[in-house]
C-alpha cells in the first residue's frame, strides 16, 4: 500500500492515510471473537482505498470487507462488522465514539424536533441522570451486522432524506422504556425502567418495528395490526378507504374485511341498478393502502378477507394470479379466504359448495362468524329456496382452485373462521371474530364503520411484542418477563394517539395485546428437539403453556392494580373459560403432555377481578423485528445456516445463532419431510394461543416423480391444520429449485409483515 495515498477529512482537510490507526480500530472490533483475522480485513480494506478518499469511505470500505467474509465456518465476522458498523454510526451521530450524557442527548432532540417533548416535562435532570446510570452502551457490541443495518435502515431517529443518524441503539432502548413508563408513580417507574430496558437490550423481549422507530418521537402510533370491516354501503366503503389511509401512513399493516360486500349483479335500491361487484371495490381499497410509503419505515401492505361461499369467489380466488388484464386483477394486496367445517364436509363428503352474494341471504353472514349450526341451518335453508340467486360448484373445484392459486401467490391466505370464534377469548355471540390482519396472527372483533367518525363501528388495534426463547434460561423466566411485557404495552394503550374514533373506543374498551415468539428454531435446537419427528411436541406443550399462563397472570394483576378492561364481560374469560377448556380435543392424540401450572386458582382470580387486556398471546412472523436479536424468526425453520437477507439497505448475511455448538440439531426448512410434524406443533401452539398464529407451509417440487406438488397433498395438509385447530394459515412457500451452492445460503425478503419466505 502506498503510504503516500491522502484521506479527505471531515472538513474538507486532506491528510495521508494512517493505516495503523485503521489497524487498532480493526483490533478493536476483533476482540474476543473466534476464527476471525484482523490482516485479511485490513488486505481487502485497503486494495480498495483510493487517493483522497474520504473517513467515511474507508469505514464503509472495511465494515463490507468485514461482512463479505461472515460464512458458516467463520460466522464471527458477523460481530467484528456489527462493531465496526456501531463504531461509524456513533461518529456519525455524535462526532465521536463515545456517547453524550442522557440528558445532553435528549435536551438537544427535543430541541430539534425529533424526540416528543413530554421526556422532559415528565422527567426531571435528576431522573434522566439516574437513567442514564442504567446504560450499558457496551451492549451495542452485542448486534451482529444484520441487527446493525437494520437498526441504521428502519429504527434510528434520523433524517431519511439527507441520511443524518441521529442516535444510537441504548438511547433508543432506554427511551422506549422511559415512555412507556412515564405515567407510572415516580417511587416506581425509574425501577420499571430499569428492568424493562434491561429485557430489551439483553433481547429476553423483542420490540416490533412501529415500537422500535417510533416511540420517543413525536407519531405517537405504535400498533402494528389494524384491522377494518367493511360494511355493504358506499359510505361504509368510502369509510374504510379513508381509515386505511390514516394508519397505512403511520406504520401500521391493514387487514380488511369485505366478505359483506354484495355480488356483481346483485340489486340495488329494489332493482332500480345492479351492483357493479367487488373488484372495483378492491381497486379502491388498493390505491388508499399504496398511496402511503410508511415514513420510509415499510411499504403500505393490506390482507383482503372474504367467505368461500361469496357469489363473486370464482372471480375473487384469481385476483393476485399473473394471467387475466388489469381489469380483472387486484394484484398489490393479498387475500385471506374465509372457511368452516360445513366448507371442509362438503369437500370431504364430495358435495357442492353453493355460492351466494351475502345481500341476498339475510342473517347467513352474521351466523358464518357467530354460530355454526345457525350457519348450517340456514345455508340448507338458502340452497332449497329456488328464488334465491345462487351458484353450485363442486366443493373440490373451488378448493383446488383456492389452493392452485395459493400455491402459485404464495399470498392466498386461510383463516378458519370456526375455530377462531369457538377458540377464542371472545364471546362470538356478542363480540365474533370476523377477520385477521396481513400476517393472520390477530383475531379481533370489528364492527363496519357508517363513516370515519364512527363511535359505533369498530376497528381493532393489537399491540405486539414477543418473547426470545433463546434468551431465557428457564420457563420460570417467563413470570418476570410477562409482567414487563404486559405493563409496558398496557401502558403504550394510553401513551399512543388514535386518528379515529372507532380505534381508540375499541382499544379502551378491549385493551387486546399480542405477545408471541421469537428463535423457536434455536429454542428447538438448543434443546435437541425436531420439527419433523414429534420430537418437540412436549417442549413445545410445556412452554406454550407458560407463556399463555404468566400472560393471564401479569394481566390479572395488573387488573387487580388498575382495572380489568371495560369490555371484559364480552370475553369468554369473564365466564371463566380458558383456552385449555376450548382447543380441538383430537390434538390430544399427537401430544398428551399434562398441565403443569395451577389453572384453577388462576380461573378463579379471573373471574374474581378480571383481565386488564383481552387477549395476550399472538404469534407474528417478526421477520426484520427477529435479526435485531440475532434470532430465528417467529417459530420457522431457518432456510439455511447462513441467510441472506435482501433489504432496501442491501445484502445482510446472517448466521444461525449458535451454528459451530448446534450445527447437528439444526432442520433446515427444505429438510423436512413433510408439513406433517410442523403443523401438529403450530396446533399445539394454538391450544394455548388466544389469538392466532402465522403459520406457513412448504414444499419442494424436487420430491415429486412429476415435478409438481400433488393436488392432494395440499388439500390434505389443509384438512390436517383444521383437525389440529389451526385458525390461520399465512404463507404457502414453494422451493424454487434452485441449488443452494452457497453452503445454504438463502435469499428472503425483509419486512416484518411480508417477509419470512417470499422468493425474490
Amino acid at each position: 500500500m502506498n503510504q503516500k495515498l491522502t484521506v479527505t477529512k471531515r472538513h474538507g482537510r486532506k491528510e495521508t492515510i494512517d493505516l495503523e490507526k485503521i489497524h487498532r480500530v480493526i483490533t478493536w472490533a476483533a476482540e474476543g471473537l473466534d476464527n476471525v483475522s484482523v490482516s485479511q480485513v485490513e488486505l481487502k480494506s485497503q486494495i480498495q482505498f483510493y487517493d483522497g478518499i474520504t473517513t467515511s469511505d474507508i469505514h464503509e470500505t472495511m465494515i463490507k470487507a468485514a461482512a463479505d467474509l461472515i460464512s458458516e465456518e467463520t460466522p464471527d465476522y458477523q460481530y467484528l462488522a456489527a462493531r465496526l458498523s456501531v463504531f461509524h454510526l456513533r461518529k456519525k451521530a455524535y462526532g465521536q465514539y463515545e456517547p453524550p450524557t442522557l440528558f445532553d442527548h435528549v435536551s438537544k432532540m427535543v430541541d430539534a424536533g425529533k424526540y416528543d417533548k413530554h421526556l422532559l416535562e415528565d422527567y426531571t435532570r435528576e431522573e434522566l441522570e439516574v437513567m442514564d446510570s442504567f446504560i450499558d452502551h457496551r451492549r451495542d457490541l452485542n448486534f451482529s451486522y444484520a441487527a446493525v443495518k437494520q437498526l441504521e435502515g428502519k429504527y434510528f431517529v434520523q433524517n431519511r432524506v439527507s441520511k443524518e443518524i441521529y442516535e444510537s441503539a441504548q438511547f433508543l432502548y432506554i427511551l422506549v422504556s422511559a415512555c412507556l413508563f412515564s405515567k407510572y408513580p415516580r417511587e416506581t417507574r425509574l425501577d420499571y425502567i430499569r428492568r424493562f430496558y434491561d429485557a430489551v437490550s439483553l433481547f429476553k423481549i423483542s420490540l416490533p418495528t412501529p415500537i422500535m422507530a417510533g416511540v420517543r418521537t413525536p407519531t405517537r402510533q405504535f400498533s402494528s395490526c389494524v384491522l377494518i370491516e367493511c360494511g355493504d354501503s358506499l359510505d361504509s366503503i368510502n369509510a374504510t378507504a379513508s381509515s386505511i389511509v390514516r394508519y397505512v401512513s403511520q406504520r401500521a399493516g391493514i387487514g380488511i374485511n369485505a366478505g359483506r360486500i354484495r355480488a356483481l349483479g346483485s340489486e340495488i335500491r329494489n332493482g332500480e341498478a345492479f351492483h357493479t361487484g367487488c373488484i372495483p371495490f378492491y381497486k379502491y381499497f388498493q390505491t388508499a393502502v399504496k398511496c402511503c410509503s410508511q415514513g420510509g419505515v415499510r411499504g403500505g401492505a393490506a390482507t383482503v378477507f372474504y367467505p368461500l361461499w361469496h357469489g363473486e369467489v370464482q372471480n375473487l380466488l384469481v385476483l393476485k394470479n399473473n394471467r387475466g388484464v388489469e381489469e380483472n386483477r387486484v394484484r398489490h394486496m393479498d387475500y385471506g379466504v374465509q372457511l368452516n367445517k360445513l366448507m371442509y364436509s362438503r369437500l370431504i363428503s364430495g358435495g357442492n359448495i353453493t355460492l351466494f352474494s351475502p345481500s341476498d341471504v339475510p342473517g347467513l353472514y352474521d351466523a358464518f362468524f357467530e354460530d355454526q349450526d345457525e350457519f348450517e341451518r340456514l345455508y340448507t335453508q338458502y340452497e332449497n329456496d329456488p328464488s334465491i340467486k345462487q351458484e353450485q360448484v363442486k366443493a373440490v373445484e373451488l378448493f383446488s382452485i383456492l389452493m392452485q392459486e395459493r400455491a402459485s401467490t404464495g399470498r392466498i391466505y386461510i383463516q378458519n373462521v370456526d375455530h377462531c370464534n369457538t377458540h377464542s377469548p371472545f364471546d362470538s355471540k356478542v363480540a365474533p371474530v370476523r377477520q385477521s390482519n396481513l400476517c393472520l396472527e390477530i383475531a379481533l372483533p370489528t364492527k363496519p364503520l357508517a363513516n370515519v367518525e364512527d363511535e359505533n363501528g369498530e376497528i381493532a388495534l393489537c399491540t405486539l411484542s414477543a418473547f426470545n426463547l433463546g434468551a431465557i434460561d428457564s420457563l420460570d423466566d417467563l413470570a418476570e418477563l410477562s409482567d414487563l411485557v404486559i405493563r409496558a404495552l398496557d401502558a403504550l394503550l394510553d401513551y399512543q394517539d388514535y386518528p379515529l374514533p372507532a380505534a381508540r373506543i375499541s382499544t379502551m374498551n378491549r385493551r387486546t395485546l399480542g405477545v408471541g415468539v421469537i428463535n423457536y428454531a434455536y429454542y428447538l435446537a438448543k434443546n435437541g428437539a425436531k420439527y419433523s419427528d414429534g420430537s418437540g411436541n412436549a417442549l413445545t406443550h410445556r412452554t406454550f403453556e407458560a407463556i399463555q399462563y404468566h400472560l393471564l397472570k401479569a394481566s390479572v394483576d395488573l387488573a387487580k392494580e388498575q382495572g380489568a378492561c371495560p369490555s371484559f364481560h364480552e370475553t369468554t374469560y369473564s365466564k371463566g373459560i380458558l383456552p385449555i377448556d376450548t382447543y380441538k380435543s383430537s390434538l390430544d392424540q399427537v401430544c398428551d403432555e399434562p398441565l403443569h401450572y395451577d389453572w384453577e386458582t388462576l380461573r378463579q382470580e379471573i373471574k374474581q377481578h378480571g383481565l386488564r387486556n383481552s387477549t395476550l398471546t399472538a404469534l407474528m412472523p417478526s421477520e426484520t423485528s427477529s435479526q435485531i436479536s440475532n434470532a430465528t424468526n417467529g417459530i420457522e425453520p431457518p432456510r439455511g445456516y447462513v441467510s441472506v437477507k435482501a433489504s432496501k439497505d442491501g445484502i445482510l448475511k446472517q448466521v444461525v445463532p449458535e451454528f459451530t455448538k448446534y450445527k447437528d440439531n439444526y432442520e433446515l426448512l427444505w429438510d423436512i419431510p413433510s408439513n406433517d410434524g410442523y403443523l401438529n406443533l403450530v396446533g399445539i401452539m394454538q391450544k394455548f394461543v388466544d389469538q392466532s398464529i402465522s403459520a406457513n407451509t412448504n414444499y419442494d417440487p424436487n420430491n415429486y416423480d412429476s415435478g409438481k406438488v400433488p393436488m392432494k397433498l395440499l388439500l390434505r395438509d389443509l384438512l390436517n391444520a383444521y383437525k389440529m385447530g389451526v385458525k390461520t394459515l399465512y404463507y404457502h412457500n414453494t422451493r424454487d429449485g434452485a441449488k443452494d451452492d452457497q453452503k445454504d445460503v438463502v435469499v428472503e425478503q425483509d419486512d416484518d409483515c411480508a417477509g419470512g419466505g417470499c422468493k425474490i
